[in-house]
């Protein structure tokens, strides 16, 4: 299931974890990525908060918890290579996965429609 926030975040929620990463609209915004911060692994994250940083040339972006709960991994990739995030943003451009404490937080994300019309 694929769900984004009103900040530009999007996760795939697999059972309890979900992937987290930008969406293509806000790479495009922020324009070339030069610099990824990722959170520690372990992490408890609440819904809205500061989870990451991605820089760009122009400008640094918070990346905020789509929803609480624990950071179980973290895409080293983006950090040795930040430009991932802006030729891949929802496929290997991923930032962290997290174990979800509370399902139903999922459940008042938007789909994908309502994200369109969002940013439409």
């Amino acid at each position: 299931m694929l769900k984004f926030t009103k900040d530009h975040e999007w996760l795939r929620v697999d059972g309890d974890v979900a992937t987290v990463g930008i969406t293509q609209y806000a790479q495009e915004q922020l324009g070339d990525l030069v610099f990824v911060e990722l959170p520690a692994l372990g992490r408890q994250l609440e819904t809205g908060a500061a989870a990451a940083v991605v820089e760009s040339v122009k400008a640094a972006s918070d990346v905020y918890a789509p929803v609480s709960g624990e950071v179980t991994q973290v895409n080293e990739s983006a950090v040795s290579e930040p430009g991932l995030v802006n030729s891949d943003p929802m496929g290997n451009g991923w930032l962290f996965k997290m174990k979800i404490a509370d399902p139903a937080q999922v459940e008042g994300l938007m789909d994908e429609g309502a994200y369109q019309a969002l940013i439409g």
